[in-house]
């Protein structure tokens, strides 16, 4: 280790570190800066004119120096918030320690370069999805508290609160009031769209603007605020109100409004229209259902015209003599088929009776049986099967008698 070595038993004099930073700032040579202008501070007689340069996309900032015959033959007039090219060379003040940028050039940015410039970055934000309509949020039917982010005492705070008022008296409103141009205008509206979007009770979002020109509106199309608005949770509507070209935070947030007076009408619902609404169904729900009791009624009275309904009993009463008189026939064909019955039964009897050993009996005939001594009977049929002493069983017409056999008779 050189004893020139820095090191705490050597530490720097704070001239060398000074003169050490001037000598790497002094390499740096010039350059050329964008940003907006902010803090514009001419004192009468001076020659150098105090500007602070801001970067409109970040918390970040430089001094800036600048020959007041520069600044007085400037392209356009200088003040705050215009935004410029500037070229110039870093300084660093080893008395004071300070870094400021002398200033040798001022060019103004054209109209044509910041359309060009929110192009690029419309085109980004549109390839990232931040357009993507399938993401935006509907607003409620009835917001319970409408943030609102506007200009102090502005006639786009007084055109939104009046309009929804009139159109919904118990709407109720949390304003912030903010820059809605310059330098900080960005960095004030995020902060309170951030602390409107963590509030549970804000339901919807306006940030409202009553038009301007190009210069004006461009922290409406800062790609900070444009991707603060997507992050937000709760739906934003955004209502700046310029109609020829639109800044990109209204196509980012979830609906535009061509005007703070449209994006009242958008917010809350028309009382008159909505009890005209109201009306208008009542009107139209009773006649319907007048229309339908008067359908079902007709309907009602043409199944009572129906003959089945109108005289029910009379398909039971056609049905009954229909029975009565189906019974009264089968019951005169069974009696028709007794009687045929019965009169062939009681021939069938009589032919019986003739034909019949007792109707010959009964004509004095007799039949002779022989008597086993065992009991059996067997009928006589010749005089050989009965020999003298054979057990007879006489059987006439009106009982049976027994006898004993002497043999057959002499002569026979």
């Amino acid at each position: 280790m050189t004893a020139n070595a820095n090191s705490a038993e050597n530490p720097y004099p704070v001239r060398a570190v000074a003169i050490r930073i001037a000598g790497w700032i002094e390499k740096l040579g010039t350059v050329w800066v964008e940003g907006q202008l902010t803090q514009i501070n001419i004192r009468p007689g001076a020659k150098t004119v105090f500007m602070v340069l801001r970067d409109p996309a970040a918390d970040m900032s430089l001094t800036v120096t600048a020959p007041r015959d520069l600044v007085e033959s400037a392209p356009v007039k200088l003040a705050e918030g215009v935004q410029v090219v500037v070229c110039g060379k870093a300084n660093f003040f080893t008395g004071r320690g300070t870094l400021t940028l002398r200033l040798s050039e001022i060019r103004a940015v054209g109209i044509g370069e910041l359309l060009a410039r929110i192009e690029r970055l419309r085109r980004l934000l549109d390839a990232e999805g931040l357009f993507d309509l399938r993401l935006k949020r509907p607003i409620p039917f009835l917001p319970n508290t409408v943030g609102l982010i506007t200009g102090r005492a502005s006639a786009a705070e007084r055109d939104v609160t009046t309009v929804a008022a009139a159109r919904w008296p118990a709407v109720r409103f949390a304003v912030r009031n903010t820059a809605v141009q310059g330098p900080t205008a960005v960095a004030q509206i995020v902060a309170v769209l951030k602390e409107l979007d963590a509030d549970t009770c804000v339901d919807v979002i306006v940030l409202a603007r009553g038009g301007g020109s190009v210069e004006d509106l461009l922290p409406f199309s800062d790609e900070t605020l444009c991707r603060a608005i997507a992050a937000c949770r709760t739906p934003v509507v955004s209502a700046v109100g310029h109609e020829p070209d639109n800044p990109l935070c209204d196509l980012v947030a979830d609906v535009r409004a061509a005007t703070p007076t449209d994006a009242a009408k958008r917010i809350v619902p028309d009382t008159a229209a909505e009890q005209h609404l109201l009306d208008d169904l009542r009107r139209r729900s009773a006649q319907a259902l007048r229309h339908w009791v008067t359908r079902e009624e007709r309907i009602l009275a043409q199944l009572r015209s129906r003959p089945v309904l109108a005289e029910p009993l009379t398909a039971l009463t056609a049905r009954a003599d229909e029975i009565h008189r189906a019974r009264s026939a089968v019951r005169r064909d069974i009696n028709r088929v007794i009687d045929a019955e019965t009169e062939r039964v009681g021939h069938l009897s009589a032919r019986l009776a003739t034909l019949g050993p007792a109707a010959t009996l009964a004509r004095g005939y007799a039949v002779v049986q022989a008597v086993t001594p065992e009991g059996r009977s067997a009928v006589l049929r010749s005089t050989a099967d009965a020999p003298a002493g054979t057990a007879l069983r006489v059987r006439v017409g009106d009982g049976a008698i027994a006898a004993v056999s002497e043999g057959p008779a002499d002569g026979e």
